[in-house]
């Protein structure tokens, strides 16, 4: 009892001085990505509205205004510079993820009886393109965001495609998903 109880005891107490294994942290999904694009264009915005308060009060305000608005403008600015740094590092993330988990990204060979076409948003395509058998049903293996309300994601040989199904117009593309 005496030697299974020591045992114990020096087992916990090696456990607790060896250091502990920090796990990795997630990689960025592609959602996190498009929010802190959102979030720098919205800080954007508020950076040109805060320049035109900054001109009006240049034109129509006193000295007093001027400082302050000027304050509200290099407080915008680092707000925007943050942003910026925060899409970078998310985006930075994403591709590390990508790049390291390259079978994940691997799709089968694409078949199909049209040739490729590149396509932008707002485009029209024929049913043909989103048809279901070009349909990704396990987008969330592949970190993509949940699609919305009558739209899917579609593989067009290696761009993913997010299509409103209802009206044939794509909402999204991501260029050279697969690999």
């Amino acid at each position: 009892m005496k030697t299974i109880s020591k045992a114990l005891i020096g087992t916990l107490m090696l456990a607790t001085t060896l250091p502990v294994a920090t796990a990795p942290a997630f990689a960025q999904s592609r959602g996190e990505v498009n929010r802190s694009e959102r979030e720098l264009r919205q800080e954007q915005r508020e950076l040109q509205r805060d320049r035109r308060d900054l001109q009006e009060a240049r034109r129509f305000g006193d000295r007093r205004d001027v400082r302050e608005e000027q304050r509200d403008l290099r407080d915008q600015r680092r707000d925007v510079r943050d942003a910026r740094r925060e899409y970078r590092e998310d985006l930075r993330d994403y591709r590390d993820y990508r790049a390291r988990n390259r079978q994940a990204f691997r799709g089968p060979a694409f078949r199909s009886n049209f040739r490729y076409q590149q396509f932008r948003p707002g485009v029209r395509i024929a049913p043909n393109y989103y048809g279901q058998r070009y349909v990704v049903n396990n987008y969330r293996n592949y970190r993509l965001p949940n699609p919305g309300v009558r739209q899917t994601w579609v593989r067009h040989y290696n761009d993913m495609l997010l299509v409103n199904t209802r009206t044939g117009r794509v909402v999204r593309v991501i260029p050279n998903f697969y690999w």
